[in-house]
């Protein structure tokens, strides 16, 4: 997990003092290549890490080797954190490491770095297509949701453009697709971060719930959303070498049922209306059964005489 060999590389640099890329690959256990890009990300996200060239050179942490990290600043520590918060939750070596973090920052720092560490949830399920780029606002909303900063949104919804006042709780990248959680005066609010045109971050101090968990509040969130957009459900059948496949393209739409007799594996597929499973495994042919129910095997019957009309045999 990269979150884990950033902070290993950190704390290899400490104790280190001076490392090259060739000994980070080889103390870590992956290519130079590898050791190379995570040595650049710390570096570009406001670690002290510089890169020394020539005879005797390689990548040093400024200030020189160290046991704590009473060396990084309060943003340089931020910056850290916020890279390794992803993986946080699901890791729990790295969730140990990042305690041992906290406590050898200084006092003045530990808020920031524990904050930080909640910040983000990587939810690698994805809801259809994404949106690769990165959104031009993300550091600003980090920035507001570490220093707890109430923000203006200027928000482009389907009932068009709004501004509000809001208290950024936490921010979600759901397979490269990222969104805001955050409180309201209608109340908690998700707003998808790529539809904010404007971001002022003020003064303010910003209220958060007592005990609010962002793991725990977006799998709510998900709960919710796949309950409104799963209206639909239909049983297939198709091979185990295929599952993964089948699995990857629905996301959290599909559920594993059984095994039957002939190695097949029963799938239950979900989508908001027949059409839109229908339209998902035309696609496969006959690589894959549908069972039921009637609506949605109507629809691949109609799609197939479709395709049929326009591409059979004239």
């Amino acid at each position: 997990m990269r979150a884990d060999r950033l902070v290993a590389t950190l704390l290899l640099m400490q104790a280190r003092g001076r490392v090259t890329a060739a000994e980070v690959a080889a103390e870590l256990e992956v290519s130079v290549a590898t050791a190379r890009r995570d040595l650049e990300a710390l570096s570009a996200a406001g670690v002290p890490v510089y890169p020394q060239r020539g005879r005797g050179g390689g990548w040093s942490l400024v200030g020189g080797a160290r046991t704590d990290l009473t060396g990084l600043t309060s943003t340089e520590a931020r910056a850290l954190f916020l890279l390794a918060s992803p993986a946080a939750s699901a890791a729990a070596p790295l969730r140990s490491a990042l305690r041992k973090l906290v406590r050898a920052l200084p006092a003045t720092f530990r808020a920031d770095a524990e904050a930080a560490a909640g910040a983000v949830v990587v939810d690698p399920a994805r809801w259809g297509g994404t949106d690769r780029a990165r959104p031009e606002r993300l550091d600003a909303l980090q920035d507001a949701v570490v220093r707890r900063r109430k923000v203006e949104l200027e928000y482009a919804s389907r009932a068009g453009r709004t501004r509000r006042l809001a208290d950024p709780w936490g921010l979600v990248d759901k397979d490269e697709v990222w969104y805001l959680l955050a409180g309201t005066e209608k109340g908690q609010r998700t707003f998808r971060v790529d539809r904010i045109t404007g971001v002022t971050v003020t003064e303010l101090p910003a209220e958060r719930p007592a005990g609010f968990d962002l793991s725990r509040e977006w799998e709510r969130v998900v709960a919710e959303m796949e309950g409104r957009r799963s209206l639909v459900s239909a049983t297939v059948l198709v091979s185990q070498r295929l599952l993964p496949v089948l699995l990857d393209r629905f996301g959290r739409h599909a559920e594993v049922v059984d095994t039957g007799d002939d190695g097949r594996v029963r799938v239950r597929v979900a989508a908001h209306l027949p059409i839109g499973i229908a339209q998902e495994l035309a696609g496969w042919g006959g690589a894959v059964e549908v069972l039921g129910p009637e609506s949605v095997r109507d629809e691949l019957a109609r799609l197939g005489a479709e395709l049929v009309d326009r591409y059979g045999p004239r």
